[in-house]
């Protein structure tokens, strides 16, 4: 019953700290939050709209404004007509355009006699978005215009729709794009992002939570409400967090697959159990952490550099298996990672317990990183032979 006392008695001081200290609120509610709002709204179109796109044309027929037109209605293009290619590339240059196009003087006397005509394309791939979605849109309403064409001539030859259209595409494409059938932006980012905040918000807090204890001196009054008991201080301490942590991923869960309608193959209860499993991992590397290097602005320092390197490695914008093997390996070090295959597997998937079971063992493995350090932050809490700045 002493050691329940104990727990009772850290958690207590723990969240009066937490009263006294607006910071820890802050850095938790309020920066998911904002960025919760943020992503929400920023994203709520899905994917860019009228995206500006030039258009050069030197050949002023009816088949180059039928394809500027076409381009035009598009719902990701929005065409800017230019007199010369030199204005265009400046444009570009500056900007002002995601791509253009040029048309070139006789096109549509080539087409008429079958000389094959180059229309050039140029895209601005420094902005990937930007440009990729330019390029899809201007390649699509080329081949288009261009089936058209083909199709008008084969009309005049006297060939009927059925062969004409086996001559044009012989090749049906039946294309499903699983789990984001809209390609919406919001959907592909958001998942994993606002999951990703969180992850840098329970290690960060989580470090500076304990390492506070070491940088304002206040540890060994933490160990004496705790009786002297290091696990108990220590359980009494990370409650707080570990239940506000997982009420605010929670929360996000909730607002993510039941209020803003993202997909969900599977079941949100589901998605509770990952975030909370999620939750305890952070914590126990952030323990790690502080409990390998007892000094909080070096801590911060590699807590910060952790968790960044969690979004890049989690594998949502380039894939791990693309990377050498050495780094495939190194992404198993990173909560997220396992977070993101536990959502496609559930959200994406619907697999249920026997899809992504393994990611929750995975990231309960992470529970066996403070055992390692607790004799060293133990040590570091007692004698307080740390530089505190």
């Amino acid at each position: 019953m002493n050691f329940f006392h104990n727990i009772k008695s850290a958690m207590l001081r723990e969240l009066r700290l937490m009263r006294q200290r607006p910071v820890y609120l802050l850095a938790t509610i309020g920066v998911m939050a904002f960025c919760t709002v943020f992503f929400l709204t920023f994203l709520r179109d899905g994917m860019p709209e009228d995206l500006p796109v030039g258009v050069v044309d030197m050949d002023n027929s009816s088949l180059s404004r039928n394809i500027t037109r076409q381009i035009d209605a598009t719902q990701l293009g929005r065409t800017l007509k230019f007199e010369s290619y030199r204005s265009a590339r400046e444009a570009l240059q500056t900007g002002e355009i995601n791509a253009f196009c040029v048309f070139p003087d006789g096109m549509y006397e080539d087409v008429i006699s079958g000389r094959q005509p180059t229309v050039t394309l140029y895209v601005n791939s420094l902005y990937f978005v930007g440009g990729a979605l330019a390029y899809k849109d201007l390649l699509t309403m080329m081949n288009m215009a261009s089936g058209g064409v083909q199709r008008e001539l084969l009309r005049a030859k006297g060939m009927n729709d059925d062969a004409i259209m086996g001559q044009i595409q012989p090749i049906v494409i039946d294309a499903h794009q699983i789990g984001n059938v809209t390609t919406n932006y919001g959907v592909y980012l958001t998942n994993v992002l606002l999951p990703g905040i969180l992850e840098m918000i329970v290690i960060l807090v989580t470090v500076f939570a304990l390492g506070s204890e070491l940088k304002y001196g206040t540890s060994r009054h933490m160990l004496e409400k705790a009786g002297g008991s290091m696990s108990a201080a220590m359980i009494g301490k990370l409650i707080p967090y570990t239940v506000l942590f997982s009420v605010i991923g929670i929360i996000c869960d909730m607002i993510l697959y039941c209020w803003a309608g993202f997909p969900m193959a599977g079941s949100v209860w589901n998605m509770f159990i990952g975030t909370f499993v999620m939750v305890l991992s952070c914590q126990a590397v952030a323990f790690f952490i502080i409990g390998t290097l007892p000094i909080l602005r070096l801590a911060l320092s590699i807590s910060a550099l952790y968790s960044v390197l969690g979004f890049s490695l989690a594998g949502f914008t380039f894939p791990v298996e693309a990377l050498p093997p050495y780094i495939q390996g190194l992404a198993a070090a990173f909560p997220l990672r396992h977070y993101y295959l536990m959502y496609v597997q559930e959200a994406i998937f619907g697999s249920g317990f026997g899809g992504w079971y393994p990611q929750i063992v995975y990231m309960l493995l992470f529970l066996f990183l403070p055992p390692l350090v607790y004799g060293r932050l133990k040590k570091a809490y007692r004698l307080r032979n740390f530089p505190r700045n």
